[in-house]
């Protein structure tokens, strides 16, 4: 110590973190993709739990990130660093962009139409030859029926299906769909004719001028009828 010099030693500073990120990072300026991130990751294993140090040494890493990203736009770069991983790109985009993609995206679903299937029928009263035709035809069916006893009552039915088969095509039912109809009619008729007998005894039809087979036939040709009519 010399005479006259302030004997107070001057406080401890630390030295200044220094600006340059590539040399917080401890790199060279055409390091690879591959030794910055190695630099990193050996940064922040030396300072272990230090909050600050770990943040000043991701900051340093973004922004080396950033000024390769910057370089590689303006075409500045140089061949080592020209020749380095193309990850360092799609890094920095990630980084800057994960904060965004915390929230799932939603796609809207596609809408499947249900079919629609119409079971039960349109009920719409023929008009003018749709409606001459069923009368006429079941209406010769049914004097034959009543009036020929001998006549062949499953012939008669028959060609009261027809009849109302084909004025149902008239009336611009499709062709299955009338074939059905036809079928579910001519049971429902059976039905109420067996229904019909069933209730009459033997005894009463002795004395009634209707014999089994008309008595059974009857509510067939009336229900072929009215579905002729009706049914579009």
């Amino acid at each position: 110590m010399t005479k006259g010099s302030d004997p107070t030693p001057e406080p401890f500073r630390p030295a200044a973190a220094p600006s340059d990120p590539y040399q917080k990072l401890g790199v060279a300026h055409d390091a690879s993709f591959d030794d910055v991130q190695q630099a990193r990751q050996s940064r922040l294993d030396e300072v272990s739990d230090n909050t600050m140090e770990r943040a000043r040494i991701e900051a340093a890493y973004d922004a080396v990130l950033m000024d390769r990203l910057k370089e590689r736009q303006q075409g500045r770069l140089s061949s080592a660093a020209r020749t380095a991983s193309q990850r360092e790109q799609t890094a920095a985009a990630e980084r800057s962009v994960l904060p965004s993609l915390r929230t799932t995206p939603s796609f809207p679903l596609p809408k499947l139409a249900s079919p629609s299937i119409s079971v039960l029928p349109n009920l719409t009263m023929a008009h003018g030859q749709e409606r001459l035709f069923p009368l006429a035809a079941h209406g010769l069916l049914m004097v034959l029926l009543l009036a020929l006893p001998q006549a062949s009552g499953a012939m008669l039915l028959a060609l009261g299906c027809l009849a109302t088969l084909f004025n149902l095509l008239r009336r611009q039912v499709k062709f299955g769909r009338a074939i059905g109809w036809t079928v579910i009619l001519l049971l429902v008729g059976l039905l109420i004719g067996n229904g019909l007998l069933q209730l009459v005894p033997n005894t009463t039809l002795v004395h009634l001028p209707l014999g089994p087979g008309q008595l059974l036939g009857a509510p067939v040709i009336l229900v072929l009828l009215a579905g002729a009519l009706l049914l579009a």
